[in-house]
């Protein structure tokens, strides 16, 4: 379980962040949806422990970033470090051994290549597989179908009802709600730094109706398109 109890973020000027307060429990899949610029990120990130916040969070397990894999939108890699080494990297920083790499390369990466010279998909891959293997308690996963092809993101989309069936916790965004209805337990809408909807299975339909509303408007017969 997290807990978010009045986060807010700022930077510079900028509200990102207002009050923010939510509780993600385990064994459930929890999705974040919202327009560009709401504030999914940089929530990710303050629980992740990479951004300064005003407000609490709380799990169960503490240190809670020790404990978290996070897959970023855009993974980062040093630029001479193959994906083997990188899977060691990140198992090395939980003390866990990694033994039979090739056996768990599900996504069958080439990994005496470099990382950096991998593509955006193949990098999001390398990245998820490596947060996998340090059997974390908690899970974020940014935009974890963006940028990766149809047959992995069927494995992907089995990983996460793996690891609900495994009671972990896990938050993820899209900005494909296909993906999220498929895979949560239940959506929360932000808008401008704060949370205005939660949703649960039978009510998806309805929220992805009235985000299409709000989203498109009249914005297609305006443009005339002939």
């Amino acid at each position: 379980m997290i807990e978010v109890i009045g986060l807010s973020k700022k930077y510079g000027a900028k509200q990102v962040l207002k009050n923010i307060k939510i509780k993600f429990e385990e064994g459930i899949v929890c999705g974040i949806v919202g327009e560009n610029g709401a504030g999914k990120t940089t929530l990710f990130r303050c629980i992740a422990g990479l951004e300064d916040y005003e407000g609490k969070i709380f799990s169960e397990i503490n240190p809670l970033k020790n404990h978290l894999g996070f897959l970023q939108t855009e993974p980062y890699f040093f630029s001479k470090i193959t994906g083997n080494e990188y899977l060691r990297l990140l198992c090395n920083a939980r003390n866990k051994e990694l033994k039979d790499i090739e056996s768990k390369n599900i996504f069958d990466l080439p990994l005496n290549q470099y990382a950096s010279t991998y593509s955006t998909g193949m990098k999001k891959k390398l990245a998820l597989t490596a947060v996998l293997l340090q059997e974390n308690n908690f899970f974020i996963l940014d935009e974890p179908f963006n940028g990766v092809d149809i047959h992995s993101n069927i494995i992907i989309t089995e990983i996460i009802h793996k690891l609900r069936e495994l009671k972990k916790t896990v938050i993820i965004s899209s900005h494909i709600f296909s993906t999220l209805s498929d895979n949560c337990d239940e959506i929360h809408l932000l808008k401008e730094g704060e949370f205005i909807n939660k949703v649960t299975k039978g009510e998806f339909a309805k929220l992805e109706s009235e985000m299409k509303e709000i989203t498109i408007g009249d914005k297609i017969e305006r443009l005339e398109i002939k």
